[in-house]
């Protein structure tokens, strides 16, 4: 079993995570109400056996789904023999498979949970439908999951300059807005804030790039 462990606690949720599932070495989060209830699985990768034991008989109140490649996807089927939850994916990804009967999750849209909101934020880049989930805490630091748009050092991998200018403003404009302590959980690796996020990308920022620049971009380095 993979090595679960807390990493969020607020006044209304915990989060742990389940890391390091399947070939791409994938983060899988449950984020718990603290008062009991269901827990929600964001993603459902590869190795997903760890995350069913790691619920330890808890209710899923829904999964959902951070965009449509497949090692985030890749477990889907064991979870769904574990329960009939429903699962949300961003109102704008593509290449969803109709059969799993996939609930579309709007841009500002929120998911109840312990008295608080998950909040949907699309952020296209990575793939065109790529949705983040934010939780604001009224107590310290919020927490913000964002599969493949947001890692520390740089954004996700993008295919061709038009999607990379795409994750960019996503980034810039909509999870640069957030509370510099907020903690960012991403899809792989480990987690960082949205204050340290922004140092890095202003270094980026202050130096000529590449016309063409896509791929794996790192602030610190391209």
């Amino acid at each position: 079993m993979a090595q679960v462990r807390q990493v969020y606690a607020a006044d209304r949720v915990t989060v742990e995570i389940v890391p390091s599932l399947g070939r791409l070495s994938n983060n899988a989060y449950l984020i718990a109400p603290r008062g009991g209830g269901g827990v929600t699985i964001i993603d459902a990768p590869e190795g997903a056996e760890a995350i069913v034991e790691a619920l330890a008989g808890r209710p899923v109140e829904r999964i959902f789904v951070t965009h449509s490649h497949r090692d985030h996807w890749d477990g889907f089927d064991v979870l769904r023999a574990h329960t009939g939850a429903p699962i949300f994916a961003g109102a704008g990804e593509t290449n969803l498979d109709a059969s799993r009967h996939i609930l579309p999750l709007g841009d500002g849209a929120t998911l109840d949970i312990g008295g608080g909101a998950l909040h949907a934020i699309h952020t296209p880049g990575h793939t065109p439908g790529s949705t983040c989930l934010y939780f604001a805490s009224s107590e310290g630091s919020g927490a913000l999951f964002t599969g493949d748009t947001l890692f520390p050092g740089g954004p996700g991998a993008t295919h061709d300059h038009a999607a990379f200018e795409r994750i960019v403003e996503s980034i810039t404009s909509k999870l640069h807005t957030l509370p510099g302590e907020t903690l960012v959980f991403p899809g792989h690796g480990d987690a960082t804030t949205i204050a340290r996020a922004i140092d890095e990308y202003r270094v980026f920022a202050g130096k000529p790039h590449p016309a063409d620049l896509a791929g794996d971009v790192l602030w610190l380095e391209s």
